[in-house]
C-alpha cells in the first residue's frame, strides 16, 4: 500500500513539477506576454477614450466658432446698414447748411444735440 502510495505521489509529483521544469519558461513568458498584451488593450482603449473626449471638445470648439462668426456676420451688416443712415443723414446736415443761413443753423443743431446730450445723462 506504501508503495503505491510513492508510486501515486511521485506520479502525481511528476504530473506538478514535469510542467515546471520543461514548460515553466515558457509557461511564464506566455502568461507574462498575455500580460503585456492585456496592458497594451487596456492602454489603447485609455487614448481612444482621450481621443473621444478630444473629437467632443474639437466638435464643441467648432460649433462655438461658427456661432460667434454668425454673431460677427450679422454685427457686421448691423454696422454696414448704420454706416449708411450715419453718412446719408451727414450729407443732408451738410446741404441744409449750404442752403440756408450757416448761423441760424448752427445754432439749432447746437441746441438739438444739446438736448439730445441732456436727455441722455438724464436717462442715464
Amino acid at each position: 500500500m506504501n508503495s503505491r502510495r510513492d508510486i501515486r505521489g511521485s506520479n502525481s509529483r511528476a504530473a506538478l513539477f514535469d510542467g515546471i521544469e520543461e514548460g515553466g519558461i515558457r509557461a511564464t513568458s506566455y502568461s507574462s506576454h498575455e500580460i503585456d498584451e492585456h496592458d497594451n488593450d487596456r492602454a489603447m482603449e485609455g487614448l481612444q477614450d482621450r481621443v473621444n473626449i478630444l473629437k467632443r471638445l474639437t466638435g464643441d470648439i467648432h460649433e462655438e466658432v461658427e456661432g460667434h462668426n454668425r454673431m460677427l456676420d450679422r454685427m457686421g451688416n448691423d454696422m454696414d446698414a448704420s454706416r449708411g443712415i450715419l453718412s446719408g443723414t451727414v450729407d443732408r446736415f451738410k446741404t441744409v447748411f449750404e442752403t440756408k443761413s450757416s448761423r441760424r443753423m448752427a445754432t439749432l443743431v447746437a441746441s438739438f444735440v444739446a438736448l439730445f446730450l441732456l436727455v441722455y445723462y438724464l436717462t442715464k
